[in-house]
């Protein structure tokens, strides 16, 4: 057992999504196509008595962690840190979920596979109500495209051959649960149809124009985000969040103070 262990999960932004609920949380989930982040969450797990967990130092509570330790049955010091904003559509509760658990078993010992720990991290954001897709895309990185719901062994997923720079520019939070727990159906349909001809034709430029049509079609657009998206044409917004993301430099090209990042090459990954 070890003193702690530490773990790092990429950020990950979806550009569009369909829901897809079932009776097991493993087999729950979205289908559709986001990409991963640089940018993402530090996750440092020590064995302790009582659970505790700290966002960037500040004492907290994150439901999706203290499900999966539940599920591992285990207690833990968990000190997550990172520089991307919660609630905006970042895939910061399920970056922190899958780096809990990754790193909890290797400080704890546990005999747990890679795909155990995703499933598990994944049906504690599923329970939790803060995501449905996150854990599965931000376990494999680059850009991930979801071709089925669920956790391994369920879920399903390809990605397209991207690297390089990605910028974002947030305006804060939107609420993940107030939508997915909501009516979807239109929603839903919307996503089926950018999945659909996205794998028609798989590029990063398709999957911009792609999610701004599925954001408006979707009616989540909001004000501040609309704005960017009427006058940078090479940009899209997160789900769900109030964040709009880029590929190379159109964010900051039209004048936007926007943060530089990349696309993470590969996906969830203990740390020494």
């Amino acid at each position: 057992m070890a003193e702690e262990s530490r773990a790092f999960v990429p950020g990950h932004v979806t550009g569009f999504f369909s829901v897809h609920r079932a009776d097991d949380p493993a087999r729950t989930g979205s289908r559709g196509a986001g990409v991963t982040l640089a940018d993402g969450v530090t996750t440092t797990v020590a064995p302790a008595d009582e659970t505790s967990v700290t966002l960037n130092g500040d004492r907290t509570s994150v439901e999706a962690v203290e499900r999966v330790l539940a599920h591992l049955d285990v207690t833990a010091r968990v000190r997550c840190e990172t520089p991307l904003p919660a609630g905006a559509g970042f895939g910061v509760s399920g970056a922190a979920a899958l780096g809990t658990a990754l790193a909890a078993a290797d400080a704890l010992a546990l005999a747990r596979t890679e795909n155990d720990l995703v499933r598990v991290a994944h049906v504690a954001e599923v329970e939790s109500g803060s995501g449905l897709g996150d854990v599965v895309a931000q376990a494999r990185g680059g850009v991930p495209v979801r071709l089925d719901p669920g956790a391994p062994p369920h879920g399903r997923l390809d990605g397209l051959p991207a690297a390089g720079r990605v910028e974002y520019v947030s305006f804060g939070e939107l609420s993940t649960a107030s939508v997915i727990e909501g009516d979807v159906a239109d929603l839903s349909a919307a996503g089926e149809r950018a999945l659909a001809t996205l794998r028609d034709r798989p590029t990063t430029d398709h999957l911009v124009h792609l999610s701004r049509t599925f954001a408006r079609e979707a009616d989540l657009v909001a004000d501040d985000v609309g704005a960017v998206l009427d006058e940078v044409p090479g940009a899209a917004m997160a789900m769900l969040g109030r964040t709009a993301f880029a590929f190379g430099t159109a964010l900051s090209d039209a004048g936007y103070d926007a943060t530089a990042t990349a696309v993470h090459p590969g996906g969830a990954a203990l740390r020494e």
